[in-house]
């Protein structure tokens, strides 16, 4: 006489169950990060080094889209080796590039803003924090992600049908992302944001916190317009004729943010003698602000009003 074998216990399914739709909100929600500044993302693999048989930006594709598939796979309680195996390479991928990252800093290689960048600009963290916060959410739901597997899950074949669906419309978000207006969405800079919480670094006995107000104090009071931009950057050098009308007239004082260095600083300036000034801010401090160069934003009294993508359109529209 044969007997079936014994079911798991429902609270260890519950379990398991549960683990796999919070990992797989966590992947999906670093993928849609990512998504939206996919070219920052191409940058990040590149430096990491793993653009390997396929370009950087093909490899951010593949990236963000296996995330995509895999998180919502996961939602959809789909835990089968065949989802949960990849899974576990793509988080020991990203706990080992934290690790790594953490590891560096530690020696002194590379500095605090130096981490994996798993959730793109949306979120500011040292790569202890990244090395440490991706351990505890994504190791244990993974692990527990394995208890009682369902034998049989329901509609099995509409919801990986769904999974593609979504997998094949990512492949086309990632792809015009860098054309669709998100870069209030992508980025730390959006209208309401204060001068004082542009900031790169963080207090402790080795660094300090330096933030654009700090940089740049006359954009505390009255009305201006940054732009951000490399000065070799073909799109300001294009516009700099505009801009220096505006600069001559009554309306917002513009600026210029770069990370270009002295040499670069100097040689624009006898270039072009730009009526208006040109400041040094770190690359750490304004990345994270754009998708791509040239950025600008209108501030008053401290606080940004007002972005655009490129060089600022009808500047002379603000004049008084």
């Amino acid at each position: 006489m044969t007997t079936q074998p014994a079911e798991p216990p429902r609270w260890r399914a519950w379990i398991g169950t549960a683990a796999g739709v919070i990992l797989g909100a966590v992947l999906l929600f670093a993928a849609w990060a990512k998504a939206l500044d996919p070219a920052s993302f191409a940058e990040l693999i590149e430096s990491e080094g793993l653009a390997i048989g396929l370009s950087a930006s093909a490899w951010s594709v593949v990236m963000i889209v296996a995330e995509v598939a895999l998180g919502l796979a996961l939602v959809l309680g789909l835990r089968r080796l065949w989802v949960l195996l990849p899974s576990a390479a793509m988080v020991g991928l990203f706990v080992f590039l934290n690790g790594r990252a953490y590891w560096r800093f530690a020696q002194g290689i590379v500095d605090e803003e130096a981490s994996c960048g798993c959730f793109g600009n949306l979120l500011s963290r040292t790569p202890a924090e990244a090395f440490w916060q991706d351990l505890a959410m994504l190791v244990p739901p993974l692990l527990l992600a394995f208890l009682a597997r369902p034998g049989r899950i329901s509609k099995e074949r509409l919801r990986i049908a769904v999974v593609v669906a979504v997998s094949l419309a990512a492949v086309l978000f990632v792809w015009k992302a860098p054309e669709l207006p998100l870069d209030d969405l992508a980025t730390r800079l959006k209208p309401g944001v204060e001068i004082t919480d542009i900031c790169a670094g963080r207090d402790s006995e080795e660094t300090v916190r330096v933030c654009l107000d700090i940089l740049m104090p006359q954009l505390q009071v009255g009305r201006h317009i940054v732009v951000i931009a490399s000065l070799d950057n073909e799109e300001l050098r294009s516009g700099m004729e505009a801009l220096s009308e505006a600069a001559l007239g009554d309306g917002p004082t513009i600026w210029i943010a770069t990370d270009s260095l002295e040499e670069e600083r100097q040689a624009f300036f006898w270039e072009w003698a730009p009526p208006f000034e040109i400041r040094e801010v770190p690359l750490a401090m304004i990345r994270p602000l754009y998708r791509r160069q040239p950025r600008s934003f209108r501030v008053e009294s401290g606080v940004v009003i007002e972005t655009w993508a490129g060089l600022p359109p009808g500047v002379s529209e603000y004049d008084d």
